[in-house]
């Protein structure tokens, strides 16, 4: 049964002229919403990567499941247009379906908050990537991308980036420091040679 048709069946009967008899109901109306709850969680629970899921050991001797962590925000910044653009990050995404059927799209790797700055000369991509240290941290630049891929022992990233310009990524140079990635690629010249081959003139 859909949440609409739940909804409409034990809901909407409240505010009719046989409320009394309705009200009757309420107990497996309860029970009908407690049953669905549990399906939603078991749905969600099944979605759930195996590294996100832990079990602790209670001092009194029991086991309880542990889930997450899981991160979703966004940030917005305006770009020359002085559109606004919004970025989302994390590793769990809304799957854009109605609201009372909250799905989402669950990652074992976080999309880290990035920010791509254009200089006169160059590209600067800035992106937090806080708990993991330096060796974990692979870089891959192509003339229109940059690839951040990280596989910590408690945290993982990924984030593939589309540059505002060409670069050139063999002259390019990154640190990482306090949980702060840094990558600047010096940006493509564009060479002045006329492109073809020459024709001599008689």
């Amino acid at each position: 049964m859909s949440w609409d048709e739940w909804y409409r069946k034990r809901f909407l009967p409240f505010f009719s002229s046989d409320f009394p008899a309705r009200f009757r109901d309420l107990d497996d109306w309860v029970r009908e919403m407690e049953a669905e709850m549990e399906r939603m969680f078991r749905e969600f629970e099944g979605r759930v990567p195996e590294k996100l899921v832990r079990e602790r050991k209670l001092p009194e001797g029991g086991v309880i499941k542990e889930m997450g962590p899981f991160v979703y925000g966004f940030s917005v910044t305006f770009g020359p247009d002085r559109k606004p653009v919004i970025t989302e990050f994390g590793n769990m995404k809304p799957s854009g379906r109605a609201p009372w059927e909250p799905a989402f799209s669950l990652k074992e790797e976080r999309e880290p908050l990035v920010d791509i700055i254009e200089g006169e000369n160059e590209v600067r991509v800035v992106a937090e990537l806080p708990g993991v240290d330096k060796e974990d941290i692979k870089l891959y630049a192509t003339e229109k991308t940059v690839t951040i891929d990280v596989s910590g022992k408690e945290r993982s990233y990924y984030k593939e980036l589309e540059l505002p310009v060409e670069v050139d990524p063999s002259n390019s140079k990154s640190n990482y420091k306090n949980g702060i990635l840094e990558v600047v690629l010096a940006k493509k010249r564009e060479s002045k040679r006329p492109k073809g081959e020459s024709i001599p003139i008689d």
